[in-house]
């Protein structure tokens, strides 16, 4: 069995529980024992429960996936043995770089070394390691534990064989890997997202509709298609094709799309609407913040489980 590393963070966790599902050793690093003490008490909790719901993922109890999951403080033991350094570190271009340059000290030839990073360009990632050949963003959908959407990165010297290499570990463990083809700010995850929070910003700030309308127009329209279909398929469909859709509606969508405004400043009025809004619906509180969290990923567990019934289908 292989031998992965990790930081023991929220992502870290989620990862190592990906991979511990799919029969593969874990080892989580991190600097403080205390953190991988609570970080391997939180998986168990986590496994425990997912298991008593029958949502575990693999063919393993969650004692035994449990077993494949260990803790280290050492960066060299973590290391020793590893086929992925997945690391997942917080979203601070100098603190990833510290630690890349760390492990381009004493990683072998082999290894790949990939990051968790949801915006940092490669190039600044990694740019000057002497083992850059073997290095790549491998960006996870948060929890990746119940969305598996990784989007691998290359950097411009990155060797296809780490691109291939990890595409194949991604497809392995059950996960959904694209690959862009170069780098690009906020690759393409959150160009999509952005693109979708700056137009419903725009929405609710010039008061076409509220903030809570605003959120079941996705979750109850748009959301309900592109669960299952992205929006390229579903102008396929919508159409005799994509030819024929064009034809139809791009004088439309062209017409709508200038009429866009400027980027939001996210602040302002528009951030006290929509900040009141979702604190009457969900308090900013732990227990009501965490309790909607497990309501959240219960509903990925199961829209999970569906889409893996349905394309067995």
């Amino acid at each position: 069995a292989h031998i992965y590393f990790f930081f023991s963070g929220l992502i870290g966790r989620s990862w190592a529980m990906v991979f511990a599902a799919a029969g593969f050793k874990v080892k989580l690093y991190d600097i403080v024992q205390q953190q991988i003490t609570g970080a391997l008490e939180n998986i168990r909790k986590q496994m425990k429960e997912l298991e008593e719901s029958g949502f575990l993922k693999g063919a393993l109890s969650a004692e035994q996936q449990l077993a494949l999951i260990s803790g280290c403080t050492d960066l060299k033991e973590a290391v020793e043995g590893a086929t992925l350094i997945q690391e997942c570190t917080p979203e601070n271009l100098d603190l990833k770089k510290k630690i890349f340059g760390q492990l381009d000290l004493i990683v072998d030839d082999n290894v790949i070394l990939s990051s968790s990073t949801s915006c940092l360009l490669p190039t600044k990632l990694f740019t000057g390691l002497k083992h850059v050949k073997q290095c790549i963003v491998s960006h996870p959908v948060n929890p990746p534990y119940f969305v598996p959407l990784v989007e691998i990165v290359p950097h411009p010297e990155t060797a296809p064989s780490t691109i291939e290499r990890t595409y194949a570990l991604m497809k392995k463990i059950g996960q959904s890997p694209v690959k862009l083809n170069k780098e690009i700010e906020g690759f393409v995850l959150n160009r999509l997202q952005y693109a979708v929070i700056s137009e419903a910003w725009r929405l609710v700030g010039e008061g076409v509709v509220s903030p809570t309308d605003l959120d079941l127009v996705m979750s109850d329209g748009l959301g309900m298609r592109y669960a299952f279909i992205g929006p390229l398929e579903t102008m396929h469909l919508n159409a005799e094709g994509i030819s024929n859709y064009c034809e139809r509606y791009r004088e439309g969508m062209k017409l709508v799309l200038n009429t866009f405004g400027p980027v939001p400043e996210y602040s302002g009025e528009v951030e006290q609407k929509v900040n009141q809004a979702l604190s009457e619906k969900i308090p900013v509180v732990p227990k009501h913040l965490d309790s909607r969290r497990e309501w959240r990923d219960e509903c990925l567990a199961r829209l999970a489980k569906l889409k893996i019934q349905m394309k067995s289908d």
